[in-house]
């Protein structure tokens, strides 16, 4: 078998590095019996690289275009056109162009064909590269096709193929070219096939665009085709659009565009019957690959079973072929399911504020706090809910659970229970979010602690979490091997009980109480909405809120080194204490730093996923906001701001009891609101107390493990101590206990979290694939703008700050905050921007209690904000009535 090309039937899925995605997928598509494809051959990478390989003038330029970036655009431009113009000038070898005009030969030199790229890096399951290098049709003649050759080549580096390239991180100089040689149809009409619903992701919906010639049309968007949707034979939806222009094959070759006859323009451009036909080919074709398609098709006028060529048109039928098919990249992984049964899939990473994936060790850890099963897709947890939903109970506990954490969320759940024939499909069995046993404790607990009213209800549970953490961090430092997975496992029973205790939540309920309350009532009686809100600021015992504060301390210290603030803009977290100790003052913000990593140093951005670096592992992370504060802050902003928000509640307090007072029942009502402000300020502050006792616990975890895997590294089993945040807690017991341990499943799995880390997890959906999306009542909100949940009340103007990753943050005075979530560990940017959109997020969640304690006006769950919104652009936040507005782009 010559290396330098390949016939269709020749390939199999070992051949990705020799013929590439498109090679592949159509060698593969050749196998399937029942599948008909026409005949071809690739023309391999070895071709392409003994090609251009030996240039030298093409190798500098390839050398000079890898050191460019991105938006280095004019340049990009410049030195691809210049490649371009080398590959199409080189001459390929007699070898080469011998075997291709072999192939050539055999299917008939004749005919016509398509000549498509087909790179290395394209068709994939996980990038699709999809349009990226050229396609030429209708070519005829020999030497045509040699020169299309070349042009295909030297499409691996058109200026859309190289940015793309950038963009997902793939080597210019290791990614080659195999070139597509297949008999060309001349189709009566064409398209594409989805074997799941692009819009819904559905994989029981088949979706079908036809229109009249060659898919060109279709593709460039020349024409608006027939779009199709069925489902196991039976076709749900036929959308049947005016296609004024085709594209078709001109005699002589090439292609031309024609104008449609006025009264083929709106005919259906497949019969029923030829949908059917198609879905079935779909099917068959996605049983073969084991996963969705992207086929591209099309249907040709043939002789009939024993009718030869050149009879008249009436005699001839219409046959489908198959021209491409490579897998759907931009679909959701499901949860694994097999029991036959439909299920419902509720984000978790939503409800936790959190949507990045998470690695297996930290899903294990994660896991741990719950007593109902949790599914795995894409990196991230899922619950299913599809038997609360099939009950009329379960169903309103679910909806009104959601009201306060995620509106979308809430959205997506009552638009899925109005569809009747879908909640009847569901399976009955034990519901997932339930009035639990445990509910019934809180509330008696609730309403003791809101009669009574103490705070050293609060001050005794922070003292007793203290204790037992400082007990478990003893105890779990004298044990390693098997012995200390089994401590943890002993442990995490003794967290959860801590994490569920009665008086714990039953203090949490009477904050919250109090804050519904005031809310409430405040705007019935004096029409005042959010008055919570300003009540909240400064309230005592919120460990979150101290953290933000605290680092402004911290701020103080370093600001009076100028040596200092030149090392932070090139720290390095390997050496960071040690460099500090050679500076003049690195000594006093050692402590300071050291202090404030004692009490906060276990969080991190997405901090329930143990295996995030916390802040204790890479203190720079904080070299930013710390910066930030000395910019924008004099000293002693601590005590000025906890004291500023203070008087600013009291004050607030007074002018609702002076409004009270004057009201009908007034000195009634004003008691009454005076001693729920009295709970919401003793209280409330609490909520962020047991997470904050979870993720100091997650520290202590996290380090014996990494003690640990440091024994695995010298053992050989591990490469690095990171590995072991690939493996699930028992499959790293057992190496522990074994010495023994497979490691292409980190390899494996390191290259699956590779595509994960980009994934958007839906909110809502079912085992079939649909995503259930949510929407708010966008009838008060302005024209063009963009709408969220009110979780902190306030109007503000001012800068947009995208930021992504805290590490990134440069906040000025007057900032306003956009990201995609915030969890505590974002609490110290809150002190500097003045307020806060996010894309995920609820009332009660940790950036919704902090920004109002803050005073930020905040809004939550505005879909795409970090795409939608410039950074620099200046934007208006409405945290009372929930919407964002951009004033200038």
């Amino acid at each position: 078998m010559n290396s330098y090309v390949l016939d269709f039937r020749e390939i199999d899925k070992t051949k990705l590095m020799v013929v590439g995605g498109k090679g592949l997928n159509l060698g593969e598509l050749s196998r399937i019996e029942g599948i008909p494809v026409p005949g071809g051959f690739c023309v391999t990478t070895r071709a392409y690289q003994e090609t251009v390989g030996r240039n030298g003038e093409l190798n500098a330029l390839l050398d000079q275009l890898s050191a460019l970036k991105v938006d280095d655009r004019e340049k990009i431009a410049e030195i691809s056109q210049k490649i371009r113009g080398v590959i199409e000038g080189l001459e390929m070898s007699g070898e080469i162009e011998e075997e291709i005009l072999r192939h050539l030969s055999r299917l008939g030199e004749e005919n016509a064909y398509a000549v498509r790229s087909s790179a290395t890096a394209e068709d994939l399951p996980l990038a699709s590269f999809a349009g990226q290098q050229d396609t030429y049709l209708n070519i005829k003649g020999k030497d045509a096709i040699l020169r299309h050759v070349g042009k295909c080549w030297a499409s691996l580096f058109t200026d859309r193929a190289v940015i793309y390239r950038m963009r997902n991180g793939f080597d210019h100089l290791k990614v080659y070219l195999s070139v597509v040689i297949q008999r060309m149809v001349f189709p009566h009409a064409s398209g594409i096939m989805f074997t799941a619903d692009p819009v819904t992701s559905n994989r029981k919906v088949l979706s079908i665009d036809a229109s009249f010639g060659l898919g060109e049309a279709l593709v460039s968007g020349l024409v608006n085709a027939d779009s199709y949707k069925v489902r196991e034979g039976r076709i749900l939806d036929k959308k049947i659009s005016a296609k004024k222009v085709a594209v078709y094959a001109l005699e002589e070759g090439g292609t031309e565009e024609r104008e449609m006859e006025p009264w083929r323009q709106n005919m259906q451009t497949l019969t029923d019957e030829q949908i059917l036909q198609l879905e079935r080919l779909g099917r068959k074709i996605e049983a073969y690959f084991g996963c969705p398609q992207d086929i591209e098709w099309c249907i040709s006028r043939e002789p009939s079973s024993g009718t030869g060529a050149g009879q008249p048109e009436e005699l001839l039928s219409l046959a489908f072929f198959v021209v491409q098919s490579r897998p759907i990249t931009t679909l959701y992984p499901l949860p694994e399911v097999k029991d036959g049964k439909k299920h419902v899939f509720m984000s978790i990473g939503h409800g936790q504020m959190m949507t990045e994936d998470i690695k297996p060790l930290g899903m294990s850890f994660f896991q741990f706090m719950s007593d109902y099963p949790m599914y795995r897709a894409g990196g991230r947890l899922f619950i299913d809910i599809a038997y609360d939903l099939a009950s009329p109970i379960g169903r309103k506990v679910l909806v009104n659970s959601m009201i306060k954490s995620d509106l979308l969320m809430k959205s997506a759940m009552s638009g899925l229970i109005e569809r009747k024939g879908f909640i009847r499909t569901l399976p009955r069995g034990k519901r997932s979010v339930t009035l639990s046993k445990m509910l019934l404790p809180f509330v008696i607990q609730g309403i003791k602690i809101y009669r009574r009213n103490d705070v050293a209800v609060i001050q005794n549970l922070i003292a007793r979490n203290e204790a037992l953490v400082g007990d478990m961090q003893q105890g779990i430092a004298k044990v390693s091997g098997d012995a200390l997975f089994e401590f943890i496992l002993q442990d995490k029973d003794e967290l959860k009980e801590v994490l569920f205790d009665s008086a714990s939540m039953g203090a949490i309920m009477a904050g919250m109480y109090a804050s519904d309350w005031i809310n409430k009532k405040m705007e019935k009686w004096l029409g005042e909405k959010n008055a919570a809100d300003i009540l909240s600021k400064s309230v005592p015992n919120n460990i979150t809120s101290e953290m933000g504060l605290e680092l402004l301390d911290v701020s103080d210290v370093v600001r009076q080194y100028p040596a200092v603030i030149e090392y932070f803009h090139h720290a390095a977290d390997e050496t960071f204490f040690e460099d500090l100790a050679e500076l003049e003052g690195g000594g006093a913000v050692s402590r300071s730093l050291r202090a404030y990593l004692e009490k906060h140093g276990m969080h991190c951005s997405g901090e329930i996923d143990i295996t995030k670096p916390r802040w204790s592992e890479k203190p720079t992370t904080l070299i930013p906001v710390i910066l930030s504060n000395i910019k924008n802050f004099e000293p002693n902003a601590h005590s000025i701001k906890f004291e500023q928000g203070r008087l600013e509640a009291e004050r607030k307090e007074r002018d609702l009891l002076s409004r009270l007072e004057q009201l009908p029942g007034g000195r009634q009502k004003a008691k009454k609101t005076k001693k729920m402000i009295s709970v919401l300020r003793n209280f409330t502050g609490y909520r962020e107390f047991p997470k904050y006792s979870l993720i100091k616990r997650y520290r202590i975890y996290k380090n014996v493990l990494l003690r640990e895997a440091a024994v695995l590294v010298q053992k050989g089993l591990i490469k690095q101590k990171e590995d072991i945040y690939y493996l699930f807690f028992e499959e790293l017991r057992e190496a522990v206990r074994t010495g023994q341990l497979d490691y292409s499943i980190v390899t494996r799995r390191k290259e699956e979290y590779a595509v994960y880390e980009r994934l958007t997890p839906p909110r809502v959906m079912t085992s079939e694939g649909e995503v259930i999306f949510g929407e708010y009542n966008a009838g008060s909100i302005p024209r063009g703008a963009l709408a969220g949940m009110p979780v902190s009340s306030g109007v503000i103007e001012g800068r947009a700050r995208v930021v992504l990753k805290m590490a990134d943050a440069d906040i000025e005075d007057g900032d306003i905050l956009v990201t995609t979530f915030t969890d505590p560990s974002w609490t110290p940017l809150f002190v500097s921007v003045k307020g806060l959109v996010t894309e995920v997020g609820g009332l009660m969640t940790h950036g919704a209690v902090i920004t109002r304690e803050y005073g930020l006006p905040a809004v939550v769950g505005v879909e795409n904000a970090t795409k939608l919104i410039k950074d620099g652009q200046r934007i208006c936040v409405n945290g009372t009535d929930g919407y964002v507005e951009m004033l200038q782009n």
